[in-house]
């Protein structure tokens, strides 16, 4: 298909133009978080014609997601497909002029830089303030910009995060939310919301891509569109003259933990995350074999799962553990002592 011709409307938009167009051809952005926000992000990017894009995401599709999870379906959700995948399978019968990958991956300090220092842009499409302050450190540290997103419930918010030349995320919002916080998991989220927030993240993506930073928002802007609520917070002057992280880079996110496994519970999911803090590379048709035993054994190609009494373990090929049915890390342990051995 002609550029001309997919691109044709976009082209008429004079702010892009021919000149915008290939520049946009040219450049790499990266998502983190391939939910609601993520898959709306990526739809976009794809479809504007950014010439590489890439998905991180540690999760699979479940049928709780297709209600505002957009590039997903049954088949996705009955087949446990990863959400990665599931994206750029889709995304590529959509666009095949863009590069497109997908990444079953959980972001963390050991893997962050090398997923997203060579980022153009960086989109957040995760769902936890700990992630952001790893986005946040990578940024700064190279240089890169970042559009943070968020939206729960019916309310939402986006904001621009240049190094150097706005206050740092970690200057917005020097400490996560006390306790678990409020999570789509826990007080539910309207798809119309995730479209809008996405679609101002991708945006100003846009205008970063093409250099046309003269129309990037400077604000932090919140929405509550069931309560008819918009809000614009002026950031400039934000930043924090002792921010550990924009002031002194001190990257407390990219100091790697010295423990074997990490174990994390999942915001509202009633799931546990056990994360080998080494590289691994996990063999799931001898897993499923060493586990065919148990019976009720779930396999495809990116994971493995299998139910034990009350609870449901599922397998990554990156060593990753899922144990649901508990937020309980001592009966999560326990479990992952006593299949994985560790």
């Amino acid at each position: 298909m002609d550029s001309s011709t997919r691109y044709s409307r976009q082209l008429l938009f004079s702010p892009i133009g021919p000149q915008g167009q290939e520049k946009l051809a040219n450049k790499k952005a990266v998502i983190v978080g391939m939910g609601a926000l993520g898959t709306v992000l990526a739809n976009h990017l794809v479809r504007a014609g950014v010439g590489h894009v890439r998905m991180i995401d540690r999760d699979f599709v479940e049928p709780s997601n297709l209600q505002r999870q957009m590039l997903y379906d049954e088949a996705d959700a009955n087949q446990h497909t990863p959400k990665a995948i599931a994206a750029a399978d889709k995304l590529r019968t959509i666009n095949s002029t863009v590069s497109i990958e997908g990444i079953i991956a959980d972001l963390h300090a050991g893997n962050a830089e090398s997923l997203l220092s060579d980022a153009d842009v960086i989109l957040d499409g995760s769902d936890n303030f700990q992630v952001r302050y790893l986005i946040n450190d990578v940024a700064i540290k190279y240089g890169k910009p970042w559009v943070y997103g968020g939206a729960v419930s019916s309310r939402g918010m986006f904001a621009v995060i240049r190094p150097g030349i706005t206050p740092c995320f970690r200057c917005l919002f020097p400490h996560a939310p006390a306790g678990r916080g409020e999570t789509c998991d826990t007080v539910g989220v309207l798809g119309p919301l995730v479209s809008i927030i996405a679609s101002y993240q991708a945006t100003e993506a846009m205008k970063l891509l093409i250099g046309d930073l003269e129309h990037l928002n400077p604000h932090l802007e919140q929405f509550d569109i069931w309560q008819n609520d918009h809000d614009q917070l002026p950031i400039s002057s934000g930043q924090n003259p002792a921010c550990p992280a924009c002031v002194k880079k001190e990257f407390e996110s990219l100091t790697l933990k010295d423990t074997t496994e990490e174990f994390a519970t999942l915001c509202g999911r009633d799931t546990v995350q056990i994360r080998p803090s080494y590289p691994v590379s996990v063999d799931l048709t001898l897993l499923a074999k060493r586990y065919a035993p148990l019976g009720g054994i779930e396999h495809n190609r990116f994971l493995l799962r299998f139910r034990t009494d009350d609870y449901t373990l599922v397998f990554f090929q990156d060593g990753r553990v899922l144990v649901q049915g508990t937020d309980d890390v001592t009966i999560a342990r326990s479990l992952y002592a006593r299949y994985v051995g560790h």
